[in-house]
């Protein structure tokens, strides 16, 4: 009786939208405004309330992978609707009381990559696009298919970086390659790429050879921090939400002594445009071991700290909204594979991710932003004005 008073008083300040709770008991009742709700949640097994109040979304996200919990209609509004109510059990500082710590040696992240990222290039074919490329897209237009706007974004980099012919570029976390091929392949760089994964270093390594590249490109099976040479840039996409709280200094510092005087790097990755976005013990738990969301203040003082200055930024949270949802449905398309793959648990927990995800870009509660950044005075080697990243999207779409 106590679990469900308790419950009772957390969901009636926690929705912006109308909202159906079936408990255990077999009870029903409506929260949030009036009005008919197009989603139910219904709980099969009472979830101890001793548990949520430990840590909330650990606890529920939990219940739902063990179909403790149901969801009838929209994960994604249903999170969505919490994260924008600002007194919510999502926000409540009350109940955010677990924050795990992590060890990031070279050894310690290179487990954790591996954890998420080895899974299997098989199982990532399935839902992202043809240029296996997994971060935020840029939509140039909202007819662009998620192909065009991984593309479009890819474009986007290195049109800011100014680059030109015969210079060289490190990929730091290089993923599946896209990048570097592109760089190589259409604008003329020399490209270097780490990763820790051995599934997309095989990937990379292979297609350098299919290719016929290895003249131009390297990929290397390292941590970053071996790196030790010096380049024209540097990018790394999606990369610095792995290195860890207490890593992020040091992971600033390492992009500035691999550029050249002048050089200039594009930093792209989730930030928290607000306090407190760091840690959530079920995305840690389940789906990014080590992972921890910089907010901006903390990214432009580690920033300054590495003696590297700011020539950009820019958010780019609504394209990352529109990507987890165009995986999602992807992803749900080929829920049955999945599952013989790797079981009706894991489809849960993958599904809960990408929806989840998506709420916490449409409610603002974390972002995406991109940092072009340069080894000496702002924009010494740059354009003297920003026309020239619009001016070169628009001649590489022409």
């Amino acid at each position: 009786m106590l679990d469900k008073k308790i419950y009772d008083e957390i969901f009636s300040h926690s929705f912006t939208i109308p909202i159906k709770v079936i408990f255990w008991d077999g009870k029903e009742k409506n929260y949030g405004p009036e009005g008919k709700s197009d989603i139910t949640v219904k709980f099969n097994d009472k979830v101890p309330i001793s548990e949520v109040v430990k840590h909330a979304t650990l606890t529920l996200g939990e219940a739902y992978m063990d179909k403790k919990i149901e969801i009838e209609g929209s994960i994604q509004k249903l999170i969505t609707s919490a994260y924008t109510q600002s007194d919510s059990f999502m926000s409540s500082l009350k109940l955010k009381k677990y924050i795990p710590k992590f060890n990031h040696s070279e050894e310690g992240n290179k487990k954790e990559i591996q954890e998420h990222y080895d899974i299997g290039n098989d199982f990532y074919k399935l839902w992202l696009d043809k240029t296996m490329t997994y971060s935020a897209a840029y939509f140039r237009t909202p007819e662009d298919t998620l192909e065009q706007a991984q593309m479009n974004k890819v474009h986007h980099i290195l049109n800011k970086l100014n680059t030109k012919p015969g210079e060289t570029i490190l990929d730091i976390g290089c993923g599946w390659g896209t990048m570097m091929f592109t760089a190589a392949k259409e604008y003329g760089l020399k490209a270097k790429g780490v990763t820790l994964s051995q599934e997309q270093y095989d990937y990379v390594n292979q297609k350098i050879q299919d290719e016929n590249l290895s003249d131009q490109m390297e990929v290397m099976l390292e941590d970053y921090r071996e790196v030790t040479e010096q380049f024209d840039h540097v990018v790394s996409v999606g990369m610095f939400e792995h290195v860890g709280k207490d890593n992020l200094p040091g992971y600033f510092e390492t992009v500035k002594k691999n550029l050249k005087p002048n050089g200039n790097a594009l930093i792209h990755g989730i930030t928290g445009q607000h306090y407190g976005v760091g840690v959530d013990a079920w995305l840690v738990k389940y789906i990014f071991p080590g992972g921890y969301i910089p907010d901006v203040k903390e990214n432009v003082g580690h920033i300054l700290d590495a003696g590297l200055q700011i020539d950009d930024l820019e958010p780019l949270r609504r394209h990352y909204q529109k990507t987890v949802e165009i995986w999602d449905r992807n992803f749900n398309k080929v829920k049955d594979q999945v599952n013989e793959m790797y079981g009706e648990r894991f489809v849960r927990m993958w599904d809960l991710y990408l929806q989840a995800c998506a709420a916490s870009f449409e409610s603002g509660n974390i972002d995406v932003i991109q940092y072009l950044l340069t080894n000496g005075p702002s924009g010494t080697a740059m354009p003297m004005t920003r026309e020239y990243m619009t001016d070169l999207d628009k001649k590489t779409a022409e």
